[in-house]
C-alpha cells in the first residue's frame, strides 16, 4: 500500500464511454462455486500442479496487512499470519492435506512461509524465489536472497501419505533473487524476473520514519537454470533496466501470443508510479528482442495481482486475457468509469483483447465475482486443456462448447471497498479466504451487455481530484504535438484556457493553478492533442 492514498471521483464523460460490444467476444465465461470444509484460507501464495492436485505454498492466513505509526494500531505481517504448512488441494474431488514445514531448515522455513513470492513451474520443479517475512537471523523482516526449488509430484504424494519431504527441496541464495512482488515467467529456455521490489524492515505508514527500506527493481532480470534434480546453478544474462516503466510491482504477468503467434509476456497495470501512488494504465510487453511498452492502451479494471488466464485463437489471431476481482483504481457504476484513488477492492471480471493488428480493447464482463474478493488470488489451470509451450490455453483445440478451465483460488476478501483507512486503525475486517470457483469458457454463446472501457487517447488522469488550489495533469503522447487544456464549468462557459507548446513523445505532468476560479463546484477539463481529445469531470471542493 502507498504512504497516502487521495480519494478521487473521476466520471469519463467521453460520449460512448461505456457502451454495448457483445460481439467483440467469442466466448462467455461464467463462475461456479465450490465448496470444502475447513480448507484453509490463503492469499498472495505460490503453487505448483501434478496429476490434478495443486501444490501451494507460502502466503499468508490474514488479510489486508495492518500498518505501525502514530495513532495506528496493529503489528504488521505478525507471524500469526504466516503460512507454516503445504498444503495439498484436490478441486476435482474436493479434497485436501495439509502437512507442517516446521521441521525444515530455518532457511527454507523463513521463505517458505513468506508472501508474495515470485515463482515459476519447469517439468517437475517449482521454483520459489525471493518473498517478504521475518528473518530470525536479522531479527526484522526482510526480501529473501533465496531460489527454492521443490519436486511438486514427490511432495504431493509425502503429503498425501504422511510421509516426510524435505529431500525433495532444495534451496541457494543469490542477491538477484532477493525480490517481493515481481513476477516470474519464461520465454523459451529464459527466465525473466520482471520488477518488484527489496523491501527492508518492519512496514510503517509513515515512510520515513525509518522503520523500512524500498528500492524498486526497476529491471527484468534474465537468468538460466541448471537442474538435474541434484545440482542446482544459475547462469546470469544481461538485465533490462528501464526506471520509467518497470517501476512496478504487485501487477500481472501474464503469458501472451503476440499477433502472429509470436511468445511474450505482458506486464499489466501495477503499483506505483514514479511521481504519483497511483498505479499504471500501461502495459509493457517483453520478447526475447526486449520490453515495449504501450502507451496507446490503458488498462482501468484488476490493477494489483488476482487471478488471470491466458487464450489464444490462432484462427482469429487474437489473443485473450481474463481478469477476477482484486483492486481496481478504477470501477464501473451503472454504466460510468469511476476513478478513486484508494484504489478499492472490486469484484469485476474483465477481459482484455488483443487484436491481429496489435490493438487493445479492455471489456467488463457481464458477471462479478459475487464479493469484493480476488486480490491476492490465483487461477488454477485445468492441467487436461492443451497449451502452447508458454502456458497460453489452444482457444481453438476447446472440443466442448463448454470448458472448464480452471479455478479462481483464494485471495483476500473484504466487507468493504475502501479498507485502506480502516487498515491503518487495526480493523479493516478484511481476511483470507478459501473461496474456489470453478471456471468456465462457454463457446458459441456471446456474452451479453458486455461493456467496453473508455478509450483514453491520453490515459489522463488528474491528482489530486477533487482538487483545492491546484491540479496535476498526468497523461501520455504518442507523437510530439501541441497540447490545449481547457476547463469549462457545467454550464459551458470557459474558465481556464492554456497551451502547452511542443511537447515530447512519453509521459507528462502538467499542473494547473485554479485561483483564478477557485470556486467549489464540478467542472469540465478538456485535452486536444494531434486531433483526440479527452473529456473529464473536476471537483472542486471548498
Amino acid at each position: 500500500m502507498p504512504t497516502q492514498f487521495l480519494r478521487l471521483a473521476l466520471f469519463f464523460l467521453i460520449s460512448g464511454t461505456m457502451s454495448s460490444h457483445s460481439q467483440n467476444l467469442p466466448f462467455a465465461i461464467y463462475i461456479e462455486p465450490v465448496s470444502i470444509p475447513n480448507l484453509p484460507g490463503i492469499q498472495s501464495f505460490a503453487f505448483g500442479e501434478a496429476n490434478g492436485k495443486y501444490l501451494i505454498v507460502s502466503g499468508r492466513l490474514d488479510g489486508l496487512h495492518k500498518a505501525m505509526g502514530m495513532g495506528m494500531m496493529g503489528t504488521p505481517f505478525p507471524s500469526s499470519g504466516n503460512n507454516n504448512n503445504f498444503i495439498v488441494l484436490d478441486p476435482q474431488n474436493q479434497q485436501y492435506w495439509t502437512s507442517s514445514i516446521a521441521s525444515l531448515p530455518t532457511d527454507l522455513k523463513e521463505q517458505l512461509s513468506s508472501t508474495n513470492t515470485q515463482y515459476y513451474q519447469n517439468g517437475d520443479y517449482l521454483y520459489v524465489l525471493g518473498g517478504y517475512g521475518y528473518k530470525s537471523a536479522a531479527g526484522e523482516h526482510k526480501t529473501f536472497d533465496k531460489l527454492t526449488a521443490i519436486n511438486v509430484p514427490n511432495t504431493i504424494s509425502a503429503i498425501i501419505n504422511g510421509t516426510g519431504f524435505s529431500s525433495q527441496i532444495r534451496q541457494i541464495s543469490d542477491s538477484d533473487f532477493q525480490v517481493t512482488g515481481g513476477q516470474l515467467e519464461k520465454i523459451n529456455n529464459t527466465y525473466y524476473l520482471v520488477g518488484g521490489h527489496n523491501f527492508d524492515g518492519t512496514y510503517h505508514h509513515m515512510n520515513g520514519m525509518g522503520m523500512f527500506t524500498q528500492t524498486y527493481t526497476n529491471q527484468v532480470r534474465k537468468f538460466q537454470i541448471s537442474d538435474d534434480g541434484i545440482n542446482l546453478s544459475i547462469n546470469h544474462l544481461p538485465s533490462i533496466t528501464d526506471s520509467t516503466n518497470l517501476h512496478r510491482r504487485d501487477y500481472n504477468l501474464v503469458p501472451q501470443l503476440f499477433p502472429g503467434g509470436n511468445e511474450g509476456l505482458t506486464a499489466f497495470s501495477g503499483v506505483f508510479q514514479v511521481s504519483e501512488d497511483i498505479p499504471y494504465l500501461n502495459c509493457v510487453d517483453l520478447d526475447n528482442t526486449g520490453l515495449q511498452p504501450n502507451n496507446s492502451f490503458a488498462q482501468y479494471y484488476n490493477h494489483y495481482q488476482c487471478a488471470n488466464f491466458p487464450v489464444y485463437s490462432v484462427t482469429q489471431d487474437e489473443m485473450y486475457t481474463m481478469f477476477f476481482g482484486g483492486i481496481a483504481q478504477y470501477y464501473d457504476s451503472s454504466g460510468i468509469l469511476v476513478q478513486d484513488n484508494n484504489c478499492p477492492f472490486v469484484k469485476t471480471i474483465a477481459c482484455i483483447k488483443r487484436s491481429a493488428n496489435g490493438n487493445m480493447v479492455e471489456y467488463k464482463l457481464p458477471i462479478e465475482l459475487p464479493s469484493l474478493l480476488g486480490a491476492g488470488s490465483d487461477f488454477l489451470p485445468n492441467s487436461n486443456l492443451t497449451y502452447y509451450p508458454n502456458g497460453v490455453l489452444m482457444y481453438d483445440q476447446l472440443s466442448e462448447d463448454t470448458t472448464l478451465v480452471g479455478y479462481v483460488f483464494g485471495g483476500i476478501s473484504s466487507p468493504e471497498a475502501n479498507a485502506f483507512n480502516s487498515s491503518m486503525m487495526g480493523n479493516n475486517g478484511t481476511t483470507a479466504t478459501n473461496s474456489l470457483f470453478k471456471v468456465y469458457l462457454v463457446q458459441n454463446q456471446l456474452p451479453t451487455q458486455i461493456l467496453k472501457s473508455s478509450e483514453n487517447a491520453f490515459q489522463l488522469q488528474l491528482f489530486p481530484n477533487p482538487a483545492l488550489a491546484e491540479v496535476q495533469l498526468i497523461f501520455n503522447l504518442s507523437v510530439q504535438s501541441d497540447v490545449l487544456v481547457r476547463i469549462n464549468n457545467l454550464s459551458g462557459q470557459l474558465c481556464y484556457q492554456e497551451l502547452w507548446k511542443e511537447l515530447g513523445v512519453g509521459q507528462h505532468h502538467q499542473k494547473i493553478h485554479l485561483n483564478s476560479f477557485h470556486q467549489p463546484g464540478n467542472y469540465i477539463i478538456t485535452l486536444e492533442a494531434a486531433g483526440k481529445s479527452s473529456t473529464q469531470k473536476l471537483i472542486i471542493n471548498p
